[in-house]
């Protein structure tokens, strides 16, 4: 019979049981320190630990797989399409990530109106000022904050009427939620870099634009009195101030906002100057500086000079002491001033005086020594003429408000020896050579010349053939402003290869009412304006010569037909005929 089925014995007996089990405790226990090692029933043996100078520094437990770092979120920025180029740059050189979608990003760059909420503590603001403008050869001088406006709703008066406000895109784009949306035809988008030729071309014409693209050629219009490129601009209440807003979301991922400008006009980086034409307080003018006080001539015009970062003054004049009493009459042409008139200079303000006068001379070298001691007691500063050559021609080098200015004059004329040398006062003479290497090295080392001449005298308004060649040899050289100090007759001015040439001012003190031809009552004051080391404005100031010794401000009419005038010279309107007489050249 077959046997009956019992099952196999299981395979780990108790003897198997048994070994498999010491095989396991051997295992652990090689995993301990060696003198910790204990067999079951034996007595450990405790082996001695090393010394303290063989222990070894335990080393840090390290993961096969390390745990991955979770990094948050860079912050992200975007940037209105709309903002000023000067404001997108700054934001770019935050280095984050730039973002097309506005929703995705953390902060955010943008204009804001004034009916927006109040900012956040997170935020941080720009107050973007922007400047009504118009070709430099436009005679209106400003206009109503209504004007501007009625002129975007498209109900326009003289002397824009049936002009469009030029502007780009963006600046449409910044005043358009302010203002509402313009009429149509009442503003016309042109590209930034082409809106100046076509204003100039399309004259009579307006455009707005940001301050931070300010040039010469542009003349600002003030808005209720306001303009910009003045040192007494107040932005409150100008209709051109456009709030800008770093805004970011809450809870803001920065512990702080990245440097954001204030404003893109600051008045810690302007400058101002204004030049003048021949001063000469001797005849008529130095006797009614006797009769009604030194400072009388200065008394309607004093506050253009005053207010200003630096004034220029051409005094052609020696001081002597012992210098005769005036004569309205006197027959000569050999000219001193008495001492005290220096009055004069020090109540208008005057900061510089150029020296490259052809009657600096005329009392011999102990009156220029003494006048140029009478200027450095003073602190006012001299160029254009010194103690001798080597002084005379150096360029007078200032820094105002972080524009660095450079001087540079001399006289190409030498009537009667008055010039300088080795070892004689004097003006300084016309190496032209000299000169244009000066300007240019002064350009590479970042400064902004400034160029005058006392050249040769011409009653018309157009400039003589060797004017135009030696002015224009000077702004070649890199000069940005070319100014004429020779004149007694108010001269055209033009922008050549960069520079503003004006090639006569006019008189400013001097005694010439209408003679020897009319039109020597009519002055220019030239106000420069530099901001951030660029040349930014040119303004006309006109003064009208009265009692052969006080210019003062122009009336509004006097003004229209002398800019008129002037402008027209200049090749900016119809042409003009030259008054009658006018001598080719001479000395006053």
């Amino acid at each position: 019979m077959p046997r009956p089925f019992a099952p196999r014995a299981p395979c780990f007996t108790a003897r198997a049981l048994r070994f498999t089990l010491y095989v396991l405790l051997f295992a652990l226990t090689a995993c301990l320190p060696d003198n910790s090692i204990t067999l079951w029933g034996a007595t450990p043996e405790v082996i001695p630990s090393p010394p303290s100078a063989w222990t070894a520094t335990p080393t840090p437990f390290q993961p096969l797989w390390p745990t991955p770092t979770v990094t948050a979120p860079p912050s992200s920025v975007w940037i209105a399409p709309y903002a000023p180029a000067a404001l997108q740059q700054a934001a770019r050189a935050w280095g984050l990530p730039l973002l097309a979608d506005p929703n995705s990003a953390a902060l955010h760059l943008e204009a804001v109106s004034p009916q927006s909420p109040s900012p956040q503590a997170t935020d941080s603001q720009a107050a973007w000022i922007y400047a009504l403008v118009t070709p430099f050869s436009t005679t209106l001088d400003g206009v109503t904050a209504d004007y501007l406006r009625r002129g975007w709703a498209g109900v326009q008066s003289e002397p824009f009427a049936g002009r469009p406000l030029l502007m780009d895109e963006s600046t449409l784009a910044v005043f358009t939620p302010m203002w509402g949306a313009p009429a149509v035809g009442a503003v016309q988008v042109v590209p930034s870099d082409q809106l100046l030729d076509q204003a100039w071309a399309g004259q009579p014409s307006w455009a707005l634009l940001p301050f931070e693209a300010l040039e010469p050629r542009w003349k600002v219009l003030a808005i209720d009195g306001q303009s910009p490129i003045r040192k007494e601009f107040d932005p409150a209440g100008y209709p051109l101030v456009v709030t800008f807003r770093l805004q970011c979301d809450i809870p803001c991922p920065l512990a702080t906002l990245p440097p954001f400008p204030a404003t893109n006009r600051d008045p810690s980086k302007m400058t101002t100057l204004v030049m003048t034409g021949v001063t000469a307080l001797v005849r008529a003018t130095a006797q009614k500086m006797e009769t009604r006080g030194v400072v009388y001539p200065g008394r309607d015009i004093r506050d253009w000079l005053r207010q200003a970062d630096i004034a220029h003054i051409s005094n052609e004049i020696p001081f002597f002491e012992g210098c005769p009493l005036p004569n309205p009459n006197q027959p000569g042409l050999v000219f001193c001033s008495d001492p005290k008139y220096i009055g004069l200079l020090e109540d208008v303000g005057a900061d510089v005086v150029e020296l490259t006068g052809n009657h600096f001379h005329d009392y011999g070298e102990a009156a220029m020594l003494y006048t140029l001691k009478m200027y450095t007691e003073r602190s006012l500063s001299y160029y254009g003429g010194g103690a001798d050559l080597e002084e005379a021609r150096r360029p007078l080098m200032l820094e105002h408000n972080g524009n660095e200015l450079a001087f540079i004059g001399c006289n190409p004329v030498d009537p009667l020896n008055i010039l300088a040398d080795e070892n004689r006062p004097g003006a300084a003479p016309c190496d032209f050579d000299y000169l244009v290497a000066q300007i240019r090295q002064l350009r590479a080392q970042g400064y902004l010349p400034i160029a005058t001449f006392q050249h040769y005298e011409s009653y018309a308004p157009t400039p003589t053939t060797e004017q135009a060649r030696d002015f224009r040899m000077m702004a070649d050289a890199g000069a940005l402003i070319v100014s004429g100090s020779q004149a007694h007759y108010a001269q055209m001015m033009e922008f050549y290869n960069g520079a503003f040439i004006h090639y006569g001012l006019g008189n400013l003190f001097f005694d010439q009412m209408d003679i020897p031809v009319k039109g020597t009552r009519r002055e220019f004051l030239d106000r420069h304006v530099f901001y951030d080391g660029r040349y930014i404005s040119a303004e006309l100031l006109t003064a009208m010569l009265e009692d052969f010794a006080r210019p003062r401000p122009m009336t509004s009419s006097e003004r229209l037909d002398f800019l008129t005038y002037i402008f027209a010279a200049s090749g900016w309107g119809q042409d003009v005929k030259t008054p009658s007489p006018t001598p080719a050249q001479s000395r006053h």
